[in-house]
């Protein structure tokens, strides 16, 4: 992974950062910044904060699209409310991915993986109602996260009952090796949900892109919300952005759609305050192997391939009938 040094100005679920290539290798040897930095400093802290400062704000409206219990410990108690009608167009993707979320691991038989690639401060393993047995996997900045699970202990923040909840620091080296000694299982079923994970550049939504694709059986979902500065960044692309999200998904083997704020909220019944937000809502499917299941086949394919040989070298006629 390359390293990123320095923010520009994002939106509330988004930090963007800038690339240095020169500079990686003495910064940071696995392409993530570890600046120590105060938390009103720090850009990570800023945006998760902004992001829970509007789920906060959602849950005291009279008639709130969600109801994020845990978001007030993370904001200032000097917040200022903004009441108006129309709906903030990321509170619109929040209901969406955690209707999708849940929807998923309700309707898909063995579904018990979900990975949650966040900001840090993503209160979805506690607020949501996951069934049974649910493994919840969070990827995020490691000193976003440690601060915000020692808030959401201070306000007393429990699991749902039998589920299990591990971090996966972003800083990782190797994000698919992490995922797997934490226990992720390719060969199950599982639900990818990105918003607020911090993206660099391209180049870094495509990594993150590539471990879905090797990590998640083919039938598992990704739904989320993208920059849409990325499509931008993509020189050797001109095309629509749905052009454009097709063939970056469908390299990796996805099925994608986009799913537009405003159908959403007028599904909701709701109306959609005009802001500038140009995040890119979608869902979409995995149609390819992971790489647990390729191995597992080919073992499958050696297994037979030697009792093949077996039969053949004994001449056992009756083995080989039955095979």
């Amino acid at each position: 992974m390359e390293c990123f040094l320095s923010f520009s100005h994002a939106p509330p679920t988004t930090s963007i950062l800038r690339r240095s290539v020169t500079h990686a290798s003495k910064t940071n040897r696995n392409g993530w910044l570890r600046a120590k930095l105060h938390e009103d400093d720090d850009p990570l802290f800023r945006a998760a904060i902004n992001a829970a400062s509007l789920r906060f704000q959602e849950t005291h409206r009279p008639e709130p699209l969600f109801v994020d219990p845990y978001a007030g410990c993370f904001v200032s108690p000097h917040i200022q409310m903004d009441m108006r009608k129309s709906l903030h167009p990321y509170c619109i993707a929040t209901k969406f991915v955690d209707d999708k979320l849940l929807r998923t691991v309700n309707h898909i038989d063995g579904l018990k993986q979900v990975v949650l690639l966040s900001d840090g401060m993503d209160t979805r393993p506690y607020r949501l109602s996951w069934p049974t047995s649910t493994i919840i996997f969070d990827v995020s900045p490691e000193r976003v996260f440690k601060r915000a699970a020692e808030k959401l202990e201070g306000v007393g923040a429990k699991l749902p009952r039998s589920c299990l909840f591990l971090h996966v620091p972003l800083e990782s080296s190797n994000l698919q090796q992490s995922l797997r000694a934490k226990g992720f299982n390719g060969n199950q079923p599982s639900i990818w949900a990105i918003q607020g994970l911090p993206l660099m550049t391209l180049r870094s939504f495509e990594e993150i892109l590539l471990v879905v694709s090797c990590l998640a059986m083919n039938g598992s979902f990704f739904v989320g919300e993208l920059p849409s500065w990325l499509q931008n960044t993509d020189i050797g692309i001109k095309s629509t952005t749905g052009e454009w999200m097709e063939k970056l998904f469908k390299s990796n083997g996805f099925w994608v759609d986009m799913v537009i704020h405003k159908g959403v909220a007028k599904s909701l019944g709701k109306d959609l305050a005009s802001i500038k937000y140009e995040n890119i809502l979608f869902v979409a499917e995995h149609l390819r192997f992971s790489d647990d299941q390729i191995s597992k086949l080919y073992l499958q394919m050696e297994t037979w391939r030697a009792e093949l040989q077996r039969v053949e070298e004994q001449g056992d006629e009756e083995g080989f009938e039955e095979l």
